[in-house]
């Protein structure tokens, strides 16, 4: 990433009102970095490899392009160095070696190293125990349940993956907002009374 692909995305991070926009630039910004010249930001290499091993595990390829093609993992890294602060960034990292330290209790190998049905078997385990996320009401929550880190992960990931320009545009049905501008219809053509 060069310096003005950087100064850029942090300044897209000024405020809440504009965090869906930012989140779409930053994800636009690793869009274009090159997997094999690309250092994680704030992830270790393990950290980054877990990341990665999760993503290719929750939208794996198949007819479609999957997560690790549409770099979800990188964006999950500069999302969690650019809109987390330190205490968030430390807490992200320590839920990330936590995950692993529990998968290698439990199966003897770090997550990235299973086989691709015990990562299957290990996600289905974590998606058991954890619960949905907290419905919400204008960004507010109105359920008092605190999502674990699976869920939390889960959530970005698939977010990421289907605010990419490839997928929204290629992959799913794309009615772009606000249109196209028609200003002289005919009234029978708009078929009843529309609001705005």
């Amino acid at each position: 990433m060069n310096r003005r692909d950087a100064l850029k995305n942090t300044a897209l991070l000024g405020g809440s009102a504009a965090l869906s926009t930012s989140l779409l630039g930053l994800l636009q910004s690793c869009q274009t970095q090159d997997r094999l010249s690309w250092t994680p930001q704030l992830l270790s290499n393990v950290q980054a490899k877990l990341v990665a091993a999760l993503v290719d595990t929750i939208l794996p390829t198949t007819d479609t392009p999957g997560g690790l093609d549409m770099k979800v993992d990188m964006f999950i890294d500069l999302f969690y160095a650019k809109a987390l602060d330190e205490a968030g960034q430390k807490g992200t990292q320590a839920a990330l070696d936590q995950f692993n330290a529990d998968c290698k209790a439990q199966h003897g190998k770090l997550f990235q190293d299973l086989s691709a049905e015990q990562k299957q078997e290990h996600l289905r385990a974590e998606e058991a125990k954890s619960p949905k996320l907290p419905r919400g009401v204008w960004g507010h929550a109105v359920e008092e349940t605190k999502p674990t880190f699976y869920r939390q992960f889960k959530s970005l990931a698939v977010m990421a993956y289907c605010t990419s320009t490839e997928i929204g545009k290629n992959q799913l049905k794309y009615d772009p907002v606000p249109g196209p501008y028609q200003g002289c219809i005919p009234f029978e053509e708009v078929n009843g009374v529309w609001s705005l």
